[in-house]
């Protein structure tokens, strides 16, 4: 069931010829729920009314938010799989990844990252991995400096704190 509603967010964004900026507001959206469980509490709880959960919907998206996002999520809530966005979603961006023959790459950075920056650190990992890569940035103001990339099952940490781990390593080692 999850596939099937990810492949219809799909058509509608790619119908609606928005979809990278569908799929990347998703994607901030899917952040936030996993982020903030009472949030995904909140969509899922059938005595909230649907309106209330639409509001919230729109409020966690924010002003600017595509009115394609906003109705997808909206539907999805109306169809009572508040419990199941998160997973819709990253269903939808392997959708999205597989249209496009790549790999999606959760980056965590402690800053927003320019569409420069997302276009290098795309090549590199792709050139790392061996498979094009699509960047999903996620701002974590955990990550002091540096980014940590997911791609599949391997991860590239390029933190200043593993850095200074490493060099710690090295160091106590000589």
């Amino acid at each position: 069931m999850i596939r099937r509603y990810a492949d219809a967010l799909f058509a509608i964004a790619d119908a609606e010829g928005e979809l990278s900026l569908v799929e990347d507001q998703l994607y901030v959206f899917a952040k936030a729920l996993e982020s903030q469980p009472k949030l995904g509490d909140a969509l899922a709880d059938p005595a909230l009314p649907a309106a209330n959960k639409k509001a919230l919907v729109g409020d966690v998206l924010g002003a600017g938010a595509n009115p394609v996002a906003v109705n997808a999520l909206s539907f999805l809530v109306d169809q009572g799989r508040g419990r199941d966005l998160a997973s819709i979603i990253e269903a939808m961006s392997q959708v999205v990844a597989e249209s496009r023959r790549h790999v999606v790459a959760e980056v965590r950075s402690a800053v927003p990252l320019g569409a420069k920056q997302r276009d290098e650190l795309a090549k590199a990992l792709s050139k790392a991995t061996g498979r094009s890569v699509d960047v999903k940035v996620v701002v974590d103001p955990s990550v002091v400096g540096g980014v940590v990339a997911r791609v599949g099952d391997e991860v590239f940490d390029g933190t200043v704190r593993n850095r200074l781990q490493e060099a710690r390593r090295q160091l106590a080692g000589a």
